[in-house]
């Protein structure tokens, strides 16, 4: 028989049973509609964070300091205050692929504007650190290094501050606040950047020059951290090196002792980040997964039964000519196409609740060709393999056998 006419005779037997072939697809749509969601909302997951990532700045390197192994006990990075601007100065003469470089301190404060208040955070930074980072200012601009120089009072606030020490859409440019009870002209206003990857409000910062946050709000001589920013993305294992390379001579360390910082890049970040979204969306897909073995025994069970319900019918194709091989490629036929259209109606059943989820839940959601592909594949390797038995069994029937089958 041509694979036309056994198509045919297919499509035939499966619209006799109209029900029994639609709940026999129910397994089918189920999963692969399951697997297409759990893997969008896995990679809608690592694009957002990918994308949160990318707003802590342009090919950036975090430089901490960190205690060396003393008595076998190596402490964490930020533990030990062995950082000087002299060690800032070094790198910047030195390291050829740094395009941009900061000295960095971190207190919090309480901010006050004539009866309101709120706390945040106050960074110390050379002006390098708008450029490292990328904030834009949408108001005013960024203090200089002479400001640096002479530890000016003045800052550069997030519009999270703004909100609350003056209300939206105000325009505080100019302004006076203290921070701790010390006066600070405000001289700029940053660009709107939302929470980073780590759920922090980005918006909610004062920023103001290094020396003054060091020297007049925390009174210490070193340094907590630096930013750095690599001239290119391909620069950075470089850039990195380097600055190994150049301080650990500064600090007087061999080339086989371990350093006394710990450097970390930006892409280290993001691999971290993105490592447990991708172990979350293998193991959403995995469970998902599940459903489609259920629905390839579901087939499985049903093209049993039909076998056993149409071995009369078997039994005539064989004596009217049919060879074994066109009863296997007809119950084969039937076993993909249930799961063939039932993968079909999972793809679009996946995408309305991918969408769904995405609206109701404000989940990122990203679907990709690649998920809908592998579902598709998978459904029809699930059709071709637990439709082999059955119709196998089918064409290994006896003739004679099977018409006087009752």
């Amino acid at each position: 028989m041509r694979i036309k006419n056994l198509l045919i005779a297919a499509i035939r037997s499966l619209r006799k049973n109209k029900m029994r072939t639609f709940l026999t697809m129910l397994g089918i749509i189920i999963g692969v509609a399951s697997v297409i969601a759990m893997i969008a909302i896995g990679q809608g997951s690592k694009k957002s964070i990918q994308a949160q990532i990318s707003t802590l700045g342009t090919n950036v390197l975090m430089i901490f300091p960190q205690a060396s192994s003393t008595g076998g006990v190596r402490m964490e990075a930020g533990s030990s205050q062995k950082m000087t601007l002299e060690d800032v100065a070094v790198i910047k003469n030195r390291c050829s692929s740094v395009a941009y470089l900061t000295p960095q301190v971190r207190t919090s404060g309480q901010l006050v504007y004539g009866n309101l208040n709120w706390r945040t955070s106050v960074y110390g930074v050379y002006p390098d650190y708008f450029d490292i980072r990328n904030l834009k200012i949408v108001s005013g601009s960024v203090f200089t290094m002479n400001d640096d120089r002479s530890a000016a009072k003045v800052c550069v606030i997030g519009q999270t501050v703004v909100n609350n020490l003056f209300g939206e859409n105000a325009d505080p440019l100019g302004n006076y606040i203290r921070i701790n009870k010390i006066p600070f002209k405000i001289v700029g206003i940053t660009e709107t950047k939302g929470q980073n990857a780590f759920g922090q409000d980005q918006d909610d910062m004062v920023i103001a020059p290094f020396s003054t946050v060091q020297k007049r709000m925390l009174a210490i001589t070193y340094i907590q951290s630096m930013l750095a920013s690599a001239k290119s993305e391909a620069l950075i294992p470089i850039a990195s090196q380097e600055i190994t390379e150049v301080l650990k001579a500064k600090h007087h360390l061999g080339p086989s002792e371990d350093p006394d910082f710990t450097i970390r890049t930006q892409t280290d970040i993001a691999q971290m980040a993105t490592s447990t979204s991708a172990i979350m969306t293998i193991l959403l897909a995995t469970i998902a997964s599940i459903s489609l073995l259920v629905g390839g025994i579901g087939i499985m069970n049903i093209m049993l039964v039909s076998v056993t319900e149409r071995t009369r019918e078997i039994g005539i194709r064989m004596s009217v000519g049919a060879r074994g091989h066109d009863v296997l490629l007809q119950f084969l036929i039937e076993a993909l196409l249930i799961s063939l259209i039932g993968g079909l109606l999972g793809i679009v059943l996946g995408g309305i609740v991918s969408q769904l989820i995405a609206k109701l839940l404000s989940w990122p959601v990203s679907i990709t060709i690649q998920s809908i592909l592998m579902s598709f594949l998978f459904s029809s390797a699930i059709g071709m393999f637990f439709g082999w038995y059955p119709a196998r069994k089918a064409a290994r029937l006896n003739p004679i056998e099977a018409l006087r089958y009752e």
